[in-house]
Order: structure tokens, then sequence, then C-alpha cells
């Protein structure tokens, strides 16, 4: 039996024609931002690791974009949080120029672009597991909408760190600029404090611009 729509849907206007437009613009922007950032990075490896995914991301998403097709709001983040990515990937955590500048400014005792990397691994993640909640689970409007996709932003925080241990055991020294601990021995439980102060404040920021954009699209999984 096929899905019921259970969202409005109206006839577009010259008002939509910009938002229909949005999320190719977007792509557009992540893919050659994605072509920059691989031209000479600090190390090629490193680059790989912290895009891989972007690598991965943008095809499927433009391949399940007719089927699937996602809110604007999410869109942007999840073309900002490639930008993070991306200026990681291609000088490393460790030694972003605007993170030397905030540490050398404020006084800090290490690059913080590392920190800003993990808040926006909560806080973009978390309206895309609740756009892939609302829409493909009885949790529309429920209140275990949040605290659940609290949870999922956690265990892929801590699914990263594995990844990231992996690559510690696999790589050795040469894994330093990847990890980008710069001698915290707590690193790994800051990373996955970041990314739940991101995810949490996500939430209670935009929780309710997302569910008009919900609305607003009219789209909805057949699955």
């Amino acid at each position: 039996m096929p899905a019921v729509d259970t969202f409005p849907r109206t006839l577009p206007t010259a008002a939509d024609t910009p938002r229909r437009h949005l999320p190719v613009l977007l792509a557009g922007l992540v893919a050659a931002g994605l072509a920059v950032s691989a031209w000479q990075p600090h190390d090629l490896m490193t680059w790989f690791l912290e895009t891989v995914w972007i690598l991965v991301g943008l095809p499927l998403i433009v391949l399940t974009w007719r089927r699937f097709p996602l809110t604007n709001l999410l869109c942007c983040l999840l073309a900002l949080h490639a930008l993070v990515l991306m200026v990681g990937g291609h000088y490393t955590y460790a030694q972003v120029p605007l993170g030397d500048w905030a540490r050398d400014t404020f006084a800090l005792d290490r690059n913080p672009y590392d920190r800003l990397g993990h808040l926006m691994q909560g806080f973009v993640p978390a309206i895309l597991v609740r756009e892939l909640l609302s829409r493909t689970s009885p949790l529309r409007g429920s209140r275990w909408l949040a605290p659940l996709t609290v949870c999922a932003c956690l265990a892929f925080s801590a699914v990263f760190e594995m990844f990231e241990w992996a690559a510690a055991v696999i790589g050795g020294a040469a894994a330093d600029d990847f990890l980008a601990t710069q001698g915290d021995v707590w690193d790994t439980q800051w990373d996955m404090f970041c990314a739940l102060i991101g995810a949490t404040v996500s939430l209670l920021v935009l929780s309710r611009f997302h569910d008009r954009q919900l609305a607003r699209t009219g789209a909805h999984s057949s699955v």
C-alpha cells in the first residue's frame, strides 16, 4: 500500500522559485569548494579522511533527491558543515589559520577549530536526524523526537571517535593530523560533549522553523 502523504501541497508560485534553485546552487558551491580544498592540502590522506563524508553524502543526496528532497534549511546546514570539513581537511584542524588567530587573540591554549568542528558535528546532524525521523517514522510531533535525535547525534559522535581510534591504531604517528588532539588527554570526551551541546542548541533554536520548512516543502518519503 502506498504511503499516505500527510503534508499539505500547494501549487508552486514565483516566490517558490528561489527555494527550488537553492539546493542546486548549494550543491554546485560544495562541489567547487571540495575541488579547491583538494588543491595542495597539508596532507592528502588527512584531507580524504575529513572530507569522505562529503564525497559520499553529496552524490547520495543527488541520486535520491527526486524521491526524498530535503528542506532548504537542512541543505544550507549541510553545505555549511561541508565548508567546515573542507577547511579542516585542507589545513588539518590543528592548523587552520582562523583557529590560530583565535588562539593568539584570546590567549587560548590550543587552536579551537577542532571544537567548532565537533559542535557542528552535533548541530547539523540534529536537523538531519530530525528530518529523517519526522518523515519516515511515527515520531513526528512526539515528545520523543528531540531526545532520540540527541541520542542519535551522540551515537554518531561516539562512532566517529572509534573511527579516529582505528585511524590511530592503523596509521600511528601518521594519523596525528587527523586526530588533532593537540596534546589534550580528554580530547575524545570534549569532542562528544561539543557534539551534545551542538545538537541540543540546534533543536532548541531551529525546531519550529524546521517544522515550517517541512510543512512548506510538501515532501514525504515513499518508503
